[in-house]
């Protein structure tokens, strides 16, 4: 849904950026370099946060989701400008690839520790097993490509997980600020609250946690039956060449 609707309308208004960019002889790399940077801006907020921030302050949430929606906007222009200024190297993917799984093991990093700083211990795990079904996600598409499938299935690719942590911890930082960080709903037989504020934020990161590794695990599924049909395939055209002789 993201690429087929959400991203010709994001390109349609960056790429006067895009083109001043390309006169501006701009490399893609530096792009990617710059999106990196943001999301070390992003982690910083989080551990600032962390550190001095209080348990019922969620304004760093926030800061920090915006931080990293503009982050993830400078991933969406470096492929762009690529293709646009038809400046597409192998070394530039490859590139782009390396430093999209840095920026995501960064921010979750910011992520979990602003988690476990103000002790909410299981949605710190959530985001953890979140940051690994996301490393999963990529590393599994990159590996098929590599043994020469497509592995390119599954709703949880980088755009999406990007937009679900940035938009909701930005609702949060919102919510926050308009009704109240220790704002919570509870019911008297729970032992744990049944939403607070922070919820915004942390629940998306539970769904993410099983989406991420569900997509994962769809992707390694997904290969499995193309590259037995490839094994099939290769195997009659042998068989067929050694007729013919």
């Amino acid at each position: 849904m993201l690429k087929k609707y959400g991203q010709p309308l994001v390109y349609k208004v960056i790429n006067p950026f895009i083109e001043a960019l390309v006169r501006a002889k701009v490399k893609p790399n530096t792009i990617t370099t710059i999106g990196l940077v943001i999301n070390f801006a992003a982690m910083g907020i989080f551990i600032y946060g962390a550190e001095n921030g209080s348990r019922t302050d969620h304004s760093y949430i926030g800061y920090a989701g915006a931080v990293i929606l503009l982050a993830g906007l400078f991933d969406m222009i470096d492929g762009r400008l690529a293709r646009v200024g038809n400046m597409s190297t192998e070394f530039g993917a490859l590139y782009d690839s390396v430093l999209d799984r840095y920026s995501e093991m960064i921010m979750f990093l910011g992520i979990c520790f602003y988690l476990v700083s103000h002790d909410y211990f299981l949605s710190s795990l959530a985001a953890f097993v979140a940051m690994i079904g996301s490393v999963m996600v990529s590393y599994t598409r990159a590996r098929a490509e590599g043994l020469g499938v497509d592995a390119s299935v599954g709703i949880m690719q980088r755009p999406e997980r990007v937009i679900i942590i940035g938009v909701s911890a930005v609702l949060c930082g919102i919510f926050s600020t308009a009704v109240g960080g220790d704002f919570k709903i509870t019911v008297d037989w729970l032992p744990i609250s049944l939403f607070e504020t922070i919820t915004i934020f942390t629940l998306p990161l539970f769904i993410l946690a099983i989406l991420a590794n569900q997509t994962a695990i769809k992707r390694l599924r997904h290969s499995k039956k193309l590259l037995e049909e490839k094994e099939v395939s290769e195997v009659r055209s042998q068989v067929s060449e050694d007729s013919n002789y």
